[in-house]
Parts: structure tokens; sequence; C-alpha cells
């Protein structure tokens, strides 16, 4: 496996099929030659229609989660990412999120830290469960140029069966963003 998903998360994974696979794919991932897109539905509407968040994080092992801070300091990882606001039902937002580093349950706290918390993530402050114990951040998009083909490679993951990833992905195939 060349990169992982958060066990509530849904989506798109590489899997390397041979270990000189996963070292070239490993070394794309760790120059930031993979990029990725993530689809989160949170409850608040972020207070500018795009941003650029950066942060820096703390694992705590113990609680396995996450804690954003603003100020660089020993022991902190500096999480970035890129945000924009795609369409509204009438209780939930749909955010593309572009992940610029990869750290723990990053996207989560980040959104949770500007008020923006992920539908069904009781970890990072979402009021209620989904009744399957998801949340609602999904691995939309993966794209990265072929290592030995020299080919782009882009795959889109489909959104879980679930009526509101219904109403954000049919809104979105009839409105394409340009």
């Amino acid at each position: 496996m060349v990169h992982r998903l958060d066990r509530p998360v849904s989506g798109a994974v590489i899997f390397a099929r041979t270990s000189k696979a996963l070292a070239r794919l490993n070394e794309m991932i760790r120059d930031r030659k993979i990029h990725k897109l993530y689809w989160a539905v949170t409850g608040t509407m972020p207070g500018n229609e795009k941003g650029h968040l950066v942060h820096y994080l703390v694992k705590n092992q113990k609680k396995n989660m996450s804690f954003a801070y603003h100020e660089e300091a020993k022991g902190r990882l500096r999480a970035e990412l890129r945000y924009t606001y795609l369409a509204s039902s009438e209780r939930y937002h749909l955010l593309e999120v572009e992940l610029l580093t990869g750290r723990h349950h990053q996207i989560r706290v980040q959104l949770s830290n500007i008020g923006c918390t992920i539908k069904g993530d009781l970890k990072y402050g979402a009021k209620r469960a989904n009744k399957n114990a998801s949340i609602h951040l999904h691995a939309r998009k993966v794209s990265f140029i072929h290592p030995v083909k020299n080919e782009l490679i882009e795959i889109t993951a489909p959104v879980p069966k679930d009526t509101v990833w219904d109403h954000f992905e049919q809104y979105m195939a009839k409105n394409p963003r340009g």
C-alpha cells in the first residue's frame, strides 16, 4: 500500500504491485508528485469560498487525535491544504480539499479548526455520528505521472451510496466546474 486512509474515510487508495513500484511511488509521495483531491461534507460553510490552510499539528497517541496550532514549535509538523467550496444542500456544504502534506487526521483537524466539522466526525466535533460509523470525507481523485510509462494516471473513486453523497454527486454531474 502506497498510502492509506483513516478507517472511517472512503475513496481511492494506491497499491503497488511490486516492491520496486512501491519504492518509486513512495518517492513520488515524498516529492509531492502524487496529487490528491478529497471531498468533505461539512455542517458549516467556510468563511471564504477558497482557502489555503497552514497549521502545525501534534499527534496525541493515547487519544488517536491530532491538534492544530497556528504557531510553529518543536514537535509540531507543518500541515498544509487548499480547499474550494463546491455546493450546498439545505443542511450541508461540499468542499473539495487538495492535500499538500500528509499528516495524521490532517483534513479532519484543519477543517474542524476553522469551524467546518466533517459530517459524522465525532472525534473532531460533529454533533452526531453517521449510522454506519463513517464520516463524510472521501478521497475523490488521485493523479500522477506513471513512473515508467510517463503517462498521466487519474483515478476517480465513486462516492459511497448515501443520500447526502448522492445529492452532491448528482449536483456536480449537472454543474461541472470549468
